[in-house]
């Protein structure tokens, strides 16, 4: 592997992916499994799936920002905790944080290939000053 599974992660979070349509080719395996533990329930997406998804956060919002507090690597695991924050069309200039993630990724051929997610929204009880200062990224 001639990126490290770390960087690959670590390239696709920091990726503009609201603005760079080429992001889903060039970190998504096209046998991408996410699967994604969330106030709604489980969720099992693959690339199609997540494509879609992608392609809503778009129209939906102005700008997503994540915060990632910890990067952790174990070989080609990479286990990533981050927050999204968003600035959406009605109210561009208020940004929001919108969720706190977890997730696992087993990267394969360069390209995220099997994920674990968990997330869970932001609340008005979120102690973020405390909690989410950055450990190992």
């Amino acid at each position: 592997m001639s990126k490290r599974a770390k960087e690959i992660v670590r390239d696709f979070y920091r990726s503009d992916i609201l603005r760079d349509e080429t992001v889903m080719e060039r970190f998504f395996h096209p046998d991408l499994v996410l699967i994604w533990n969330s106030a709604d329930g489980l969720s099992i997406m693959n690339y199609d799936d997540i494509v879609k998804f992608f392609g809503e956060v778009r129209r939906s919002y102005n700008d997503l920002r994540v915060e990632i507090s910890h990067l952790l690597a174990d070989d080609k695991h990479v286990t990533i905790r981050y927050k999204y924050y968003i600035r959406t069309m009605e109210n561009p200039d208020e940004e929001l944080g919108i969720a706190h993630f977890i997730a696992i990724w087993e990267v394969k051929d360069e390209m995220l290939y099997r994920g674990y997610q968990v997330s869970q929204p932001v609340t008005d009880k979120d102690d973020t000053t405390e909690s989410y200062h950055r450990v190992k990224v």
